[in-house]
């Protein structure tokens, strides 16, 4: 399926919802979906028929300084087609659905990116530090993060 009628049907599903549709220099294309409204899509894009996005390939963080994005790789085994599905996050408050209901790959990614960045996954069955050690201070891949001279004693 081509990403425009891929991001029509989620438009007319989903209305305002689906807020764009980046193809101009993605490879795949992004939809660009509402936070709150992450979920749901997902939860369509895996079970359309037309569109059996079975598999997510990858979900990670964006720090763009003025705020966050949440970009996930999606593929379809049966259909081998592949989108992204895109949205951006406040810098305040950093904090979208989580997808692991619908692919629970997506758990030790949005642990992850809660590690590294700081955004947080509403309704993740396990949202913890996964890479850094519990009581490490800050989120190291935010464009702001300041890193510690030494820790425990070691020096970083």
């Amino acid at each position: 399926m081509e990403s425009q009628a891929l991001f029509d049907a989620v438009k007319a599903k989903f209305g305002d919802a689906a807020l764009e549709l980046q193809d101009a220099g993605f490879r795949p294309a992004f939809v660009v979906v509402a936070p709150a409204s992450i979920a749901d899509i997902a939860r369509f894009l895996r079970d359309d028929p037309a569109m059996r996005f079975d598999s997510l390939m990858c979900l990670s963080g964006v720090d763009y300084k003025d705020r966050f994005a949440v970009a996930c790789h999606l593929y379809s085994m049966s259909h081998r087609h592949a989108i992204g599905l895109k949205a951006y996050l406040p810098k305040e408050t950093p904090s979208l659905p989580s997808v692991d209901a619908v692919w629970p790959a997506a758990n030790f990614m949005e642990r992850e990116t809660f590690d590294l960045y700081g955004i947080v996954f509403e309704g993740s069955k396990d949202l913890r530090r996964i890479l850094l050690p519990e009581d490490w201070e800050g989120h190291p891949l935010r464009k702001d993060y300041k890193y510690p001279e030494s820790y425990h004693g070691i020096k970083v």
